[in-house]
């Protein structure tokens, strides 16, 4: 009925597997943040520049 006796090699991989698992999805977390803000200032500075205002085809 005992799951795994506490100093098992299957213990230790799973417990190495979460330990990588985790620190994967920190990385992944980071990532996805820095890619975000970096999307929301390049959006943000878009805006800010106008950057519809420069096309000769558009001007009368």
């Amino acid at each position: 009925e005992e799951m795994y006796p506490p100093k098992s090699k299957t213990y230790f991989s799973e417990v190495l597997f979460m330990a990588f698992f985790n620190s994967a999805v920190g990385v992944l977390q980071t990532l996805v943040v820095a890619l975000g803000a970096g999307l929301g200032i390049w959006g943000a500075i878009n805006l800010l520049e106008g950057y519809g205002n420069d096309n000769r085809a558009m001007r009368s």
